[in-house]
């Protein structure tokens, strides 16, 4: 299923053909648990690329990325530094289906997702990636060190047919509703990004 995945994913020339893609991939044993395939949210020109773990219920019934009491945080994270999601952010997940309870994802189901999550990097082609929570930042950085030892530090993402690209690790904003002492690391890290981003104008 793995090769089926990367077949899919290469074959894959832009956005649209890769949403398809990945909604028509039965390969994921998620799908047959899930409501919704979750693909992503917001403007595919923008610069900035989030990217999650996986959907939570919220997510499923809806549809989109990012859309419950995380997502309201996220939005209001992004606000302070003057991003927008309708605007100058798009959001996704590492998973594309939502894990039966919101359990974490299994090191099988990140890997059959994986050549779509480059594929998705690629076609999109961000100029800044923001890695939101452990899973994410593991599984693309390729990292055991956990998300308290690598947030806050900027690293070369290497795309796949696309090369490197500055990465920021940082709390996924669910993290942050279960332990708000945390969210003055991360107004430092929404520093270093709006810092980042001025620096591409």
């Amino acid at each position: 299923m793995l090769a089926s995945a990367k077949e899919m994913a290469d074959a894959s020339k832009d956005l649209a053909a890769l949403r398809a893609a990945v909604e028509s991939f039965d390969g994921c044993s998620l799908r047959r648990t899930a409501t919704h395939t979750v693909f992503a949210d917001g403007n595919p020109e923008a610069p900035l690329m989030l990217i999650g773990e996986a959907p939570g219920a919220d997510e499923d019934r809806i549809g989109l990325p990012f859309v419950g009491r995380s997502g309201q945080l996220l939005d209001r994270m992004l606000v302070a530094i003057g991003v927008r999601r309708t605007e100058n952010a798009y959001i996704t997940n590492v998973l594309f289906w939502r894990p039966p309870g919101n359990r974490k994802p299994t090191p099988e189901e990140t890997a059959i997702c994986l050549p779509f999550v480059w594929r998705h990097i690629a076609l999109k082609r961000p100029k800044i990636v923001v890695l939101c929570g452990g899973t994410a930042t593991a599984t693309l950085l390729n990292r055991s060190d956990g998300i308290t030892r690598l947030r806050g530090r900027w690293f070369d993402l290497s795309v796949p047919d696309l090369g490197p690209i500055p990465a920021l690790a940082t709390y996924h904003p669910s993290f942050l509703l279960r332990a708000p002492a945390h969210k003055s690391e991360s107004w430092r890290d929404l520093l270093s990004i709006q810092s980042r981003l001025n620096s591409l104008k």
